[in-house]
């Protein structure tokens, strides 16, 4: 997506503010949070890339961080410069399709590991989306204090592709076996599916709108 490039803005306190530095303080902070944690989850997918077995689940380790990599440097160009970025965001897509098993099956108790040899793909997946979920939290919360335009939609046009990375990796654990999804009895599913009634909008006409 292409962004409309920002206009200088006034400070009230030393005048006129440059592109570089059209961030309000939180923005700054938040950003920040962003960007590190853009390199903690790359550097966590690098660390455990020598430990995938699968190869399904190392074509999503590989597709997925290099993505990360190219979203941080353009959320990186536009936080320095202010502008809009050399080259536009871009919408992931995984491989996968969206099928769940629903139910519990009986399995071990989970416990932490004694030791580093028993790193595996269910234990990397999960580091995954755990590092994927983190992210969409922190981009939200600075999406929302960017005063920045640009910064402000590169951080929006991010959040739906952190939703799909994690979306994949769910997918890939729940085919495996790591990720089960309970469900309600089907009684309780209805009876909370029509606990709501669609709301009645009236259309605004000039005879019901009220007079200032």
């Amino acid at each position: 997506m292409q962004f409309q490039q920002p206009q200088n803005h006034q400070n009230i306190e030393t005048g006129m503010v440059p592109p570089q530095l059209n961030h309000g303080g939180h923005e700054m902070f938040d950003v920040h949070e962003v960007l590190a944690g853009a390199i903690n989850t790359i550097d966590t997918y690098t660390m455990l890339s020598g430990h995938v077995q699968d190869p399904e689940l190392r074509d999503i380790m590989q597709r997925q961080k290099q993505f990360m990599a190219d979203e941080y440097n353009i959320t990186l160009e536009c936080f320095k410069s202010g502008q809009d970025p050399s080259k536009p965001t871009q919408s992931y897509k995984m491989k996968q399709g969206n099928d769940f098993t629903y139910g519990m099956k009986p399995s071990q108790p989970k416990k932490p590991m004694q030791s580093t040899a028993e790193i595996n793909d269910e234990f990397i997946s999960q580091c995954m989306l755990n590092a994927v979920k983190a992210g969409a939290t922190v981009k939200t919360n600075a999406a929302l204090e960017s005063t920045n335009p640009v910064v402000r939609r590169v951080l929006a046009d991010s959040l739906p592709n952190c939703i799909e990375m994690a979306y994949e990796i769910s997918l890939y654990q729940n085919k495996h076996g790591y990720y089960q999804v309970p469900q309600l009895p089907r009684q309780d599913m209805t009876q909370m599916q029509n606990s709501y009634a669609p709301a009645m909008v009236q259309p605004q006409t000039p005879g019901n709108i009220m007079p200032h």
